[in-house]
């Protein structure tokens, strides 16, 4: 049978159908898709307490899941299956909510997501074309996704976090293709690898788990690196370009795809001169900081919405004029909320004078949340954020190294100017998704304290990573821009 989800695979890449079910080792599944999965199950679990009197359809158990849930439908009554396990024309699907009231039913797929996407409709559209065919009276059906304006009172207390879209209407054309898509990915499946190249679709939805194997035997600088490429690496493509060290020099027009080309045709550094004479011409102390947040999609403190970014950890770099640095930070994995001990501490460490250097606009978006958080902070966090100097642009305009592969994020800059200080020498925790999972780990109640005690050295040591190589980064800019 072809599931929902190998069906919904199959619309994303036909290839990924075909090694999802015939080389499922060839996976890898990162923390991100794996923190995403958990996110589901928990915002699954609240959306079940706001069904009062529901029964799990043996959650397990496929062939009980079946029996079950036919033995509960051929009952007459109102019922509120959950897990609700149907089979039809050679589709199987588990509805998340399948309630019947005055004998029509109707459907709940619950999303993580705060609004509807336009791939949840063939998500619903197969389930509503396998529950008429298995002759449910389905009346309505609805995308149950979480309302980002909710505010969590404590206790326990969601009702509200969930809203209800109805796309009974909007799903309709895509009931009309699921025979098409099942007789399609049948044939997939009994067939031969299908040929399909690397593109878009790799992470459009989701992140596909096989691209590590698709990418083997790409070209060393594939004509995707260029940064925001769009219709450009399309294009490309279609002109049967697949190297960017092959494109001709007049397909690319931007500017900045040009400095990419050339930087990897001749395979040395792109320097443009002048911004290191800015960032040489600011005082000391200078102060380099680093935030780590965590979103969730089911609040667990009063006062907080729905993915709003919650601050738990900072690292600053204090470099005085002599060229010694200090390390300094904080991380709280107590569990209770850290947003204002985080402010307040970082006040504490930032003095009144000198810059404060970031890499990103994160930061000073954070701190704005901080003024609206805790207005009586709010002077002092403000006159941090006028000290702010965001040393991206800087790099953006003045750098660019091919080993960056069309990227500017601190992690690609680094090792081509500090190798020393690459990412992969760290232990767990080596970008921000992974530190954000490891932190949500380390507060769980059931964590033991040796596993904290180990999350809580690789947290500390990520986060002051990512301030000295903004030393670093700086330092570079002077000496070489």
């Amino acid at each position: 049978m072809l599931s929902k989800s190998r069906i919904l695979n199959g619309l994303q890449c036909p290839k990924r159908l075909y090694l999802q079910v015939h080389r499922p080792d060839l996976a890898e599944v990162d923390a991100a898709t794996e923190h995403r999965f958990q996110v589901g199950h928990e915002v699954g679990d609240v959306a079940r307490t706001l069904q009062p009197g529901g029964k799990l359809m043996a959650d397990d158990d496929l062939n009980a899941a079946l029996a079950a849930t036919e033995r509960e439908l051929a009952m007459p009554g109102d019922k509120v299956l959950f897990e609700a396990a149907v089979a039809h024309g050679g589709v199987l699907i588990r509805a998340d909510i399948l309630s019947r009231r005055a004998g029509d039913a109707e459907l709940r797929e619950v999303k993580s997501s705060t609004s509807v996407k336009d791939y949840h409709q063939p998500d619903v559209a197969v389930q509503v074309w396998t529950l008429r065919g298995a002759g449910v009276r389905l009346s309505r059906s609805f995308v149950t996704h979480i309302d980002n304006a909710f505010v969590y009172q404590g206790e326990g207390q969601y009702g509200g976090l969930l809203r209800d879209t109805d796309v009974s209407v909007a799903v309709g054309p895509d009931v009309g293709k699921v025979p098409g898509w099942v007789e399609q990915f049948s044939r997939v499946l009994d067939g031969a690898m299908p040929a399909v190249e690397m593109g878009a679709h790799c992470t459009d939805p989701f992140e596909c788990p096989f691209q590590g194997h698709c990418s083997a035997g790409r070209p060393a600088f594939p004509v995707e690196i260029l940064p925001r490429g769009g219709k450009t690496v399309v294009a490309l493509r279609e002109a049967g370009h697949r190297d960017l060290r092959e494109v001709p020099e007049g397909m690319l027009k931007s500017a900045n795809h040009l400095r990419v080309w050339r930087a990897t045709i001749s395979g040395q550094a792109d320097i443009v001169r002048g911004a290191g004479a800015e960032v040489a011409a600011l005082p000391y102390p200078r102060y380099y900081v680093d935030f780590e947040t965590a979103q969730m999609a089911v609040p667990i403190w009063a006062g907080t919405r729905p993915y709003e970014q919650l601050p738990f950890q900072w690292s600053c770099h204090l470099e005085k004029s002599d060229g010694s640095l200090e390390q300094r930070g904080f991380l709280d994995l107590s569990g209770r909320p850290p947003m204002r001990t985080f402010a307040e501490s970082l006040i504490g460490c930032l003095g009144t004078s000198g810059p404060v250097f970031s890499y990103s606009s994160f930061e000073r978006t954070i701190l704005a949340q901080s003024v609206v958080r805790f207005p009586d902070l709010a002077e002092s966090i403000g006159r941090i954020m006028n000290r702010i100097v965001d040393l991206r642009p800087l790099a953006e305009r003045s750098y660019y190294h091919p080993q960056m592969m069309g990227s500017w994020s601190i992690k690609s800059v680094i090792p081509t100017i500090a190798p020393e200080l690459d990412y992969a020498a760290l232990g767990e925790v080596q970008e921000g998704g992974q530190a954000q999972v490891a932190y949500l780990e380390a507060i769980h109640p059931n964590t033991l304290p040796e596993r904290r005690q180990s999350i809580e050295r690789d947290l500390t040591a990520y986060c002051a990573r990512d301030t000295l190589a903004m030393v670093r980064l700086a330092r570079f800019l002077m000496e070489q821009c």
